[in-house]
């Protein structure tokens, strides 16, 4: 059997193991962009605020490639795929490299903007661990920076910069940072707590154009506004790394669409992690959940089945624990959906102690949660949401950090 798999993280290193543990012959080739080992990617942004060094981000030893009979292709981006003659293209390589059993699990690349000037110096992404070698080899330099994007990018990177003593402004075109992630009144306590420690944040603005004498000066930004910075970091978001499939014959949306197995539209292709559109759990339609602890369970899931162990997955969830200075916010499942979904809301905001508890009920089924500063308990809401489990008592009850564990299982 020939398995390939284009990716080099998470999703791609766990499928291989799978793949491995149940078919030791089996020819495995794996195709990377990047050349430096496998490694964690949620840590780059612990490794910018110096909490980290670089050399804690591995997760797979140097020899990882030869104990698992793996040929490594790395510092390479696939091109193609045909899908009829069953072969991975790359440029260069003229015969491409054959598959019975093809895995795309390519990750993802930041998401790009639209401004003028993003040739100059000092202009970044923070997506790699090369992206953040260079914004390190930076800093020195640096005393003022801009940072576009409210998401869990820009506000990592935001955060990371301030730790390193830089002064930071961070643009946000929503209401409050983290707004795919929380709702306005958890928004607005994660506001006033990074402006309480100094950031400088700015809403319902972005970046229109860029200046400087070949290293970036300032900003022009959506409302005419100058700004002076010499180090800008684009933290838009991630978008699915799929421009090598060939759409008219794998289905793809936003990531390409996968069955319960990670299987395709096409038998013997299979997807997994950041390029995977899969079933989410909470919102009973396809999504995107880029998030670590999906990829490996999506890649391991895609690897036993490619090697002949049937696997299914119920879905995804997406979930998210963040310490922001003194504060802690934990999320899962559909934390803000609109008004006439129909959901019943339940809230507890505690303005002196700065606690916030908020829960999503789709009649007994909990659906989404959201946590600030009061996160006890939290783990076992996501376990109910993740598993569906019908709730046995009120979910006033389950507000309080200090419900019954009991009755969830009588």
């Amino acid at each position: 059997m020939k398995y390939v798999i284009i990716g080099n993280g998470v999703a791609g290193i766990h499928a291989a193991e799978a793949i491995r543990h149940l078919d030791a012959e089996g020819r495995l080739t794996l195709i990377g962009d990047e050349t430096f080992p496998p490694y964690c990617r949620p840590m780059i942004s612990m490794v910018l605020e110096g909490a980290t060094p670089p050399e804690r981000l591995p997760i797979r030893s140097t020899d990882f490639y030869r104990r698992l009979g793996i040929t490594p292709i790395l510092g390479r981006r696939v091109s193609g795929i045909d899908v009829e003659a069953r072969v991975v293209r790359l440029p260069g390589l003229e015969d491409g490299i054959p598959f019975d059993r093809l895995l795309i699990a390519s990750g993802a690349d930041p998401r790009p903007i639209t401004a003028d000037g993003l040739h100059l110096a000092h202009i970044f992404y923070m997506r790699t661990e090369r992206h953040i070698r260079e914004m390190l080899d930076a800093i020195p330099t640096v005393k003022t920076a801009l940072v576009l994007g409210g998401g869990l990018v820009g506000f990592k990177a935001a955060y990371g910069l301030l730790r390193r003593g830089i002064r930071v402004t961070q643009l946000i075109r929503s209401a409050y940072p983290l707004s795919m992630q929380v709702d306005r009144t958890a928004g607005e306590m994660i506001l006033n707590e990074l402006v309480r420690k100094g950031l400088d944040v700015r809403v319902g603005l972005s970046a229109a154009a860029f200046h400087g004498n070949g290293r970036v000066e300032g900003a022009r930004l959506s409302d005419g506004s100058e700004i002076a910075c010499d180090m800008v970091v684009i933290g838009k978001g991630v978008l699915p790394a799929l421009s090598f499939v060939p759409r008219d014959r794998i289905d793809v949306d936003l990531g390409v669409l996968v069955n319960a197995h990670m299987e395709t539209s096409v038998p013997g292709i299979y997807a997994a992690g950041d390029a995977a559109e899969f079933v989410d759990i909470a919102r009973k339609t396809r999504w995107v959940n880029a998030i670590w602890p999906e990829a490996a369970a999506q890649g391991r899931a895609a690897g036993m089945n490619m090697a002949g162990r049937p696997v299914a997955l119920k879905g995804s969830l997406s979930r998210n624990v963040i310490r922001i200075f003194d504060m802690d916010v934990m999320t899962g499942g559909w934390v803000d959906p609109p008004e006439s979904a129909g959901f019943e809301i339940l809230s507890r905001h505690d303005r002196r102690r700065k606690t916030y508890r908020k829960l999503v009920l789709d009649g007994r089924r909990l659906v989404g949660m959201a946590m600030v500063n009061d996160i006890a308990q939290g783990g076992l809401l996501i376990s109910l949401i993740q598993n569906e489990v019908p709730l046995r008592i009120s979910g006033n009850a389950l507000l309080s950090s200090g419900f019954n564990y009991r009755q969830l299982l009588n």
